[in-house]
C-alpha cells in the first residue's frame, strides 16, 4: 500500500514537473515569437502614419490651390470684363480705353453698375454741403430747389478767371444768338416760316397733294435746327395724333386739331404760327481741350469735380457757350434739354448711327451755369415753376399771360437768382431712370433770363451731353476714341485733335 502511495506521488511530481517545464517552454516560445513579430508590427504602424500625414498635406495643398483660383476668378475676372465695356473716368479722356456698345447679356448688370451717372442729393432747400473743387479750399454748395434739382456754388470762379473768359469770348467774336427775336410788342419777326397759316403748312407737307398727310411727309421737313419749323415738341404731338388715327393718315381737319395743340397756348394768333422761344443776346463757343487757354481747361476740370461725372462725358460734350446780355436782352423760359422719344436722336451722337432718325435734338443731362459778371439791375435767372406741387403746361398761361414770357412775367417766377460774378448754378435737366442713367426730362427745369435793365450780363453755360440710350452713348465715345488713335500719329506741331469735327455746334 505504501509502495503504491509512493508511486502515485512520484507520478504526480513528474506530471507537475513536466507541466512546469511545458509552461516554461511555451513562455520561452511566446517570448521568441514576440521578439520576431514586434519589429514587423512597428514597421507597419510607421508606414501607415506617414501615409496619412502625406495625404492630409496633399489634400490641404489642393484645397488651397482651388480656393486661390476661385478667389482670383471672382474678384478679378468680372471686373476685367466690365472695364472693357465701361471706361474709368480717368482713362477715357485720353483715348487709351473706350466703351463697347453692346455688352453680353450676362454682363449687362455689371456693365450698368460700373458706369453710372452721378447725381448729388439735394436733401432739402437751403441745405449746405461742402464740395472740393480746388486743392487749397473747400467750396460750399447750397440747395436752391428740389424740383428741379438746383444748386448754387459761390466762388466757383475768381474775378480774374471770369475776366479772362470774357476777354477770350470777345477775342473770338460774338454773334447773334440763334433764337434771336424782337420784343413781343413789335410784331412778327421777319421770317417767312413764321407767317404760314395752318392750311399753308398742310399744303407744304402734303408732298403728293392727295389731301392726306402720311408719316414720311410730315418728317420730311422736320430737320430745321432753328426751332421754328416743327420743333421736337410739335413733331411729337403731331406724330402722336397721327398714330391715334386708324388710317395712319391725317386730313386737313385732323391736322388742324393736332397742329393747333402742338403750338401750345398763346402760340397761335390769328391763324399765324409764332416762334415758341424768344431770346435776344450774343454768344460764342470756346474750346476747352488740349491747347486751349489754361483758365478754360481749369474751368472744365472744376465742372468735372462739381458734377462727379466721368471725365469722358465732360470732355466730349459741347463747347463752353458764353453769352452777353445787353440792356433789354433776355431769353424766354425754356428747357435746356429735350425729352427722350423714339422719333428723335441726340445731336451729339448723330455720327454714331442716328442719321436715320426723324429729327435731332439736344440731349443735356445737366447744365453748369457760371455768372461771369454781376448786373447792376435786372438779368435774374428765373425758374417759373420751381418746387410747384404739380406741373401743367396749360397752367403756364395765367390771365392770358404766358409765364414763359420773361419780359412780362419775370417777377412772377417762383425762384429768381441775381447774377453774381464767379457764382455757378448746377441744374439737373433730367431725372434719373432708377438704374444710374438719364431718365425723363424734368419739366420743372424750365428757366429763362429776365431782361437786363442796367449793366451787362456775361454768363457761361457748360452742358454735359448724354444720350438716353447708353449703348448709343458708348458707340459715340468709342468712335471718338478711334478717331483719337487715328490722329495720334500726326506731327507734333499739328493742331491737336478734338471731337469738334464729330460734334455739332448746337
Amino acid at each position: 500500500m505504501d509502495v503504491d502511495m509512493e508511486n502515485i506521488q512520484e507520478n504526480l511530481q513528474h506530471d507537475e514537473d513536466s507541466c512546469v517545464s511545458g509552461i516554461a517552454s511555451s513562455s520561452s516560445d511566446m517570448q521568441s515569437l514576440r521578439s520576431t513579430r514586434l519589429p514587423v508590427q512597428r514597421s507597419n504602424i510607421c508606414s501607415r502614419a506617414y501615409f496619412v500625414v502625406v495625404m492630409v498635406f496633399f489634400h490641404v495643398y489642393i484645397l488651397n490651390v482651388i480656393a486661390l483660383l476661385l478667389y482670383v476668378h471672382y474678384n478679378n475676372g468680372p471686373r476685367d470684363l466690365v472695364s472693357g465695356d465701361r471706361p474709368s473716368s480717368s482713362s477715357v479722356g485720353d483715348g487709351e480705353s473706350h466703351l463697347h456698345p453692346a455688352p453680353r447679356p450676362r454682363e449687362r448688370r455689371e456693365y450698368e453698375q460700373s458706369f453710372r451717372l452721378s447725381r448729388i442729393e439735394g436733401i432739402r432747400v437751403g441745405h449746405v454741403q461742402p464740395v472740393s473743387l480746388v486743392w487749397d479750399r473747400t467750396h460750399k454748395m447750397k440747395t436752391l430747389s428740389l424740383k428741379p434739382l438746383l444748386f448754387e456754388v459761390p466762388g466757383f470762379l475768381s474775378e480774374e478767371e471770369c475776366r479772362v473768359v470774357v476777354q477770350l469770348a470777345q477775342l473770338k467774336g460774338l454773334m447773334e444768338s440763334q433764337m434771336t427775336a424782337p420784343s413781343w410788342g413789335q410784331g412778327e419777326p421777319d421770317h417767312p416760316l413764321l407767317s404760314l397759316t395752318t392750311e399753308e403748312v398742310f399744303s407744304l407737307l402734303d408732298l403728293n397733294q392727295d389731301g392726306l398727310l402720311q408719316k414720311q411727309e410730315i418728317v420730311s421737313h422736320s430737320r430745321s435746327r432753328d426751332g421754328t419749323w416743327l420743333s421736337p415738341d410739335n413733331l411729337r404731338r403731331i406724330l402722336t395724333g397721327l398714330e391715334a388715327c386708324s388710317t395712319r393718315m391725317l386730313n386737313l381737319e385732323e391736322f388742324k386739331r393736332v397742329y393747333d395743340v402742338s403750338q401750345g397756348p398763346g402760340q397761335e394768333q390769328n391763324g399765324k404760327h409764332r416762334n415758341q422761344f424768344k431770346q435776344r443776346s450774343k454768344r460764342t463757343g470756346l474750346y476747352q481741350g488740349p491747347g486751349s487757354h489754361h483758365v478754360l481747361q481749369t474751368l472744365r476740370i472744376r465742372v468735372n469735380s462739381l458734377t462727379r461725372l466721368p471725365t469722358a462725358l465732360v470732355d466730349m460734350s459741347e463747347l463752353l457757350q458764353v453769352f452777353r446780355f445787353e440792356p433789354g436782352d433776355f431769353s424766354d423760359a425754356h428747357h435746356d434739354s429735350s425729352p427722350p422719344h423714339k422719333e428723335t436722336a441726340c445731336s451729339h451722337t448723330r455720327l454714331a448711327g442716328n442719321t436715320s432718325m426723324l429729327t435731332e435734338v439736344s440731349c443735356r443731362y445737366l447744365t453748369v451755369l457760371i455768372y461771369l459778371s454781376s448786373v447792376e439791375e435786372g438779368g435774374e435767372t428765373t425758374f417759373p415753376v420751381a418746387d410747384n406741387r404739380t406741373y401743367n403746361e396749360l397752367a403756364l398761361v395765367q390771365d392770358g399771360v404766358d409765364l414763359r414770357d420773361t419780359q412780362k412775367t419775370c417777377g412772377r417766377g417762383n425762384l429768381r437768382i441775381k447774377p453774381t460774378a464767379g457764382t455757378a448754378l448746377l441744374l439737373y435737366n433730367h431725372l434719373s431712370d432708377g438704374q444710374g442713367w438719364m431718365g425723363e426730362l424734368d419739366e420743372y427745369s424750365l428757366h429763362g433770363d429776365c431782361p437786363v435793365k442796367r449793366g451787362l450780363k456775361w454768363v457761361a453755360n457748360s452742358w454735359v451731353n448724354v444720350d438716353p440710350d447708353y449703348q448709343m452713348q458708348a458707340r459715340y465715345q468709342r468712335l471718338v476714341a478711334e478717331r483719337h488713335q487715328a490722329k495720334s500719329g500726326m506731327e507734333e506741331h499739328s493742331q491737336p485733335f478734338s471731337h469738334l469735327n464729330l460734334h455739332q455746334d448746337l
